[in-house]
């Protein structure tokens, strides 16, 4: 009988939003950890994580501790979380998470990861959590989780196109699980490339009506709710039943380009860079959270004549409410439509969806105006030159 130990690999866990797993599960599968991915956030981890928060946390707190809870309670060894400096809650989160595991009994490690550390901050992360020490091994995995967020951002866009003119419902979302499945299959570079472009003849095999009247909307906010599916109630996929092409504008890696690729990697204006440049008449400085990037991107919104915006924010979120009391001022320089959704624990789904459905028909009704008039502006210009 052979002596040698087999070796057990640490299992990690780590909060979902959106399709970040995926990412966070091909770098720990690369430095030989075992990711620990629970379910998607239901109404039983929000149940959990409600139960022991303090009532006026807001609600992305919640749903990470409701995460971590199941993640322990189905065996993970490490629960990671990510955490900033800075005005905004998120900075605080991390300790208070800590100490409510530990009063409800938990053995699980919990480890952090410094959002503004760049990449250190992920080396010391993978470090911290695969008892390795490895620069090769760490910056494969580093780069292979950029190209994996990158990846899923593009495929989130596709499917944001294909929502607003599939003919059948729901189409768009079969294929987009495919696709999904297809990018988790490979964790290497070259392995990737070609996952997105299988990714690609996927998302193809969508049939839509090209000459569909689509309407185009960004989406602001708090980065967990407008990336987190749970968190604002499918709003993606509401509007894209309703005609409605959605764009985020924070995502996962908007952020990545801001906090960790080195200048020297990036290519044109983050989204922070357009932050200082555009929110810069209405908000003179950071705030806290995404509230600069809020005020600053209905400004873009505008810039590029989109049809409306939705600002989605946790209640309670201070920087949030400040940037949703800017709104208003700019309306003497900016024309675009503004909706904002504040959500918690108790947000009913039926006022929400009449709320949206009633901003799309303001839209739609707004657009077919604006046509009618440039149409009639058209045949008068042509009346004069004919005179």
């Amino acid at each position: 009988m052979s002596n040698k130990k087999t070796q057990i690999k640490r299992k990690v866990s780590f909060p979902h939003m959106g399709t970040i797993s995926y990412a966070w599960a091909a770098a720990l599968r690369v430095i030989g950890c075992e990711p620990h991915v629970e379910p998607y956030t239901s109404k039983k981890a929000l149940s959990l994580g409600t139960k022991h928060s303090p009532e006026a946390i807001c609600l992305p707190y919640k749903l990470i501790l409701g995460n971590f809870i199941e993640a322990i309670e189905g065996g993970t060894d490490y629960v990671a979380m990510i955490t900033s400096p800075g005005c905004c809650r998120l900075g605080e989160y991390g300790k208070c998470i800590e100490n409510a595991l530990k009063d409800l009994g938990y053995e699980a490690k919990y480890v952090e990861m410094q959002l503004y550390d760049g990449i250190q901050g992920m080396y010391d992360f993978l470090k911290k959590v695969s008892g390795k020490n490895d620069p090769i091994l760490f910056g494969r995995a580093i780069l292979i989780a950029i190209l994996k967020v990158f990846v899923l951002d593009r495929l989130e866009a596709r499917l944001a196109y294909y929502r607003a003119r599939e003919i059948k419902f729901g189409t768009a979302e079969k294929h987009y699980h495919k696709a999904l499945k297809i990018i988790d299959q490979y964790d290497t570079v070259l392995g990737i490339k070609k996952a997105e472009k299988l990714v690609i003849e996927e998302m193809k095999k969508v049939e839509i009506n090209k000459d569909k009247e689509v309407l185009h909307v960004d989406i602001t906010g708090e980065i967990y709710v407008v990336n987190d599916e749970f968190s604002n109630q499918s709003i993606e996929k509401e509007l894209g039943r309703m005609g409605v092409q959605v764009r985020r504008s924070l995502t996962v890696s908007s952020f990545l380009k801001d906090a960790i690729i080195p200048k020297a990697f990036r290519k044109g204006e983050t989204h922070l860079q357009r932050a200082d440049r555009l929110a810069k008449p209405y908000l003179m400085r950071d705030i806290g959270g995404d509230a600069l990037e809020c005020v600053s991107d209905v400004a873009y919104a505008n810039e590029r004549g989109i049809d409306g915006i939705i600002h989605i924010s946790p209640f309670t979120c201070m920087p949030e409410i400040m940037s949703q009391n800017i709104f208003p001022a700019m309306r003497e320089n900016c024309e675009i439509p503004i909706l904002p959704l504040i959500m918690d624990e108790q947000t009913g789904r039926a006022g929400y969806i009449t709320r949206i459905e009633a901003f799309v028909d303001l839209m739609r009704r707004r657009k077919r105006k604006n046509k009618m008039q440039e149409k009639m502006s058209k045949n008068e210009e042509k009346t004069e030159i004919t005179k």
